[in-house]
């Protein structure tokens, strides 16, 4: 018999946006995937990192109208008080008493699958997180781990290569949405890309929020 998953219904709501369209006679309409919490008709969401609050007048996933989406339903929904412009790809929902963490920088554990040399501090390549991509800047590499243990091998290394496991502190070079992964996994994976190649991919330990937010 297969158990379904524990579904984080009872988690803060956060929808990373896929797509967004304006359709005739309804408005603007979000879609995307629930990853965490609860999402009704008539809810007061915003959107961040663009700081867009709107009222939640309709709900469906494949042509079916819904009352409320849980996690793992593909949705659109139209949102009143929202432009198309004003929001995009990337962008994530949440209720406006729990809004999506926008960050300044951020803390990860990442594992370097493939670059030709080394990386240093200062290396800016682009991150890939839920929906977004964004540039972002390795400011400051904190320990590198022994892959096999995740025990501290060195404090402050100079830099990190191929094969290696490090902790990372980065900071995004536009406003996003980043979450810890032991809160949101769905928001706390993220992987590192340069030139069309993966560079390295990690989980989030720790997140500073941006001012303002």
């Amino acid at each position: 018999m297969f158990k379904e998953p524990q579904r984080p219904i009872d988690k803060p709501l956060r929808i990373p946006i896929q797509d967004v369209y304006s359709i005739k006679g309804v408005g603007t309409v979000p879609v995307g995937r629930v990853e965490t919490g609860v999402l009704r008709v008539n809810d007061k969401v915003i959107i961040n990192p663009p700081k867009v609050v709107g009222e939640v007048k309709s709900i469906e996933t494949h042509h079916t109208p819904l009352q409320e989406a849980i996690p793992g339903d593909n949705i659109g929904f139209n949102v009143k008080g929202v432009e198309k412009a004003q929001i995009r790809r990337g962008d994530v929902v949440g209720h406006t008493t729990n809004p999506p963490t926008v960050v300044e920088e951020f803390t990860g554990r990442i594992f370097v699958l493939f670059h030709p040399t080394a990386i240093a501090a200062g290396y800016t390549p682009v991150l890939h997180v839920h929906t977004a991509t964004v540039p972002v800047t390795f400011e400051e590499l904190l320990q590198k781990l022994d892959p096999r243990t995740g025990s501290v091998a060195e404090e402050k290394p100079q830099y990190i290569k191929q094969g290696d496991s490090a902790i990372v502190r980065f900071k995004p070079r536009k406003p996003v949405v980043i979450e810890k992964y032991s809160e949101f996994p769905p928001l706390g994976r993220f992987a590192v890309r340069d030139s069309g190649r993966t560079i390295a991919a990690g989980v989030v330990i720790d997140v500073k929020k941006a001012e303002g937010y």
